[in-house]
């Protein structure tokens, strides 16, 4: 039985997890409603679970407890005369494999409105019942850089010495800054002071984009998550969807003189940056103000509505 009642985790779970043992069995965490800008974190949680032969859940968090109803109303059809279909919000852990058949978890659903702290003792239960060996969460968020350009990550983990990506690497960022947690962010702090490691990655995506869908968010994400976990996990449909909207903004771009210039501009303050990290001096270009979300975001806004229609190829969530 878990030690906590917010977690329920099946009785009869599967005989990879089981046997686990001492083997790796990274989980990943991923949750929605706040670090996902550009939808590049639904998108490679989809793509994770579209690219499994399965995804039975183990384990599953009593919702009830952790959501807002009417912060977030699930939606529900009506149909001629009655009510039905309702979407009820789900909080699980699957089970998945890679290309491999190795097996890892992924912990997914609406980021809980309540109760963190309380939600991270259930999922450190998880981690202590089913012997997970490493959690890595996926975020994305919008940064003031052009599209143009190859898309950065920041990694983060809860013991500094901790290696993701087969590597220990130096943080760019320097000092502290104070921004808005964040369900995820919590989880790795009280990990970390569990004993369990904990880490993950955050891409930066275009600021002007972060309302649409940009699947070449997701492609890094899920590039970054391969590495971490040592999975092998295909991406050719995702690249190939990737390079069918990057083909869409060109084009827009081309024919609109304004935020062409908008871009530009971002282009020229990106490259002065890199140059000046290189050499050891972090200075935007002088006399070139930076440009803001909302100087791009009129001239994208009808530009995206026509981007951010059904995806065909988006099947029903597996069971």
């Amino acid at each position: 039985m878990s030690g906590s009642r917010l977690v329920h985790i099946v009785d009869d779970l599967p005989e990879e997890v089981v046997h686990a043992g001492g083997d790796r069995l990274p989980m990943v965490v991923v949750l929605d409603g706040f670090l996902d800008a550009g939808k590049a974190v639904e998108r490679a949680t989809a793509h994770l679970v579209q690219a499994s032969k399965r995804a039975p859940v183990v384990a599953t968090f009593d919702v009830d407890e952790l959501h807002d109803y009417r912060a977030r109303r699930p939606a529900i059809s009506f149909v001629s005369d009655h009510y039905e279909s309702f979407d009820a919000p789900r909080l699980v852990v699957r089970l998945l494999k890679d290309t491999g058949d190795n097996p890892y978890l992924l912990l997914h659903g609406p980021e809980p409105d309540n109760r963190w702290e309380a939600f991270a003792g259930a999922v450190r239960d998880v981690v202590e019942r089913l012997g997970v060996t490493e959690v890595i969460s996926l975020g994305s968020v919008p940064m003031a850089v052009p599209h143009t350009r190859p898309l950065t990550t920041t990694r983060h983990a809860n013991d500094p010495a901790q290696e993701l990506a087969g590597q220990v690497w130096e943080s760019p960022w320097k000092g502290e800054i104070r921004i808005p947690s964040s369900a995820q962010a919590l989880v790795e702090v009280r990990l970390g002071e569990w004993g369990h490691p904990a880490g993950g990655f955050v891409v930066h995506m275009p600021h002007y984009l972060a309302q649409s869908d940009y699947p070449a968010a997701a492609v890094v994400l899920v590039e970054e998550l391969e590495r971490a976990a040592r999975l092998t996990i295909p991406v050719s449909d995702l690249e190939a969807e990737a390079q069918r909207r990057e083909e869409e903004i060109a084009s827009y771009i081309e024919e609109n003189t304004e935020v062409r210039e908008v871009v530009a501009a971002l282009e020229r303050q990106y490259d002065t940056f890199q140059r000046g990290e290189e050499s050891g001096r972090s200075l935007l270009a002088p006399d070139e103000p930076l440009p803001t979300g909302d100087e791009l975001g009129e001239q994208f806004e009808q530009f995206l509505a026509g981007l951010n229609g059904p995806d065909p190829d988006d099947g029903p969530e597996k069971d």
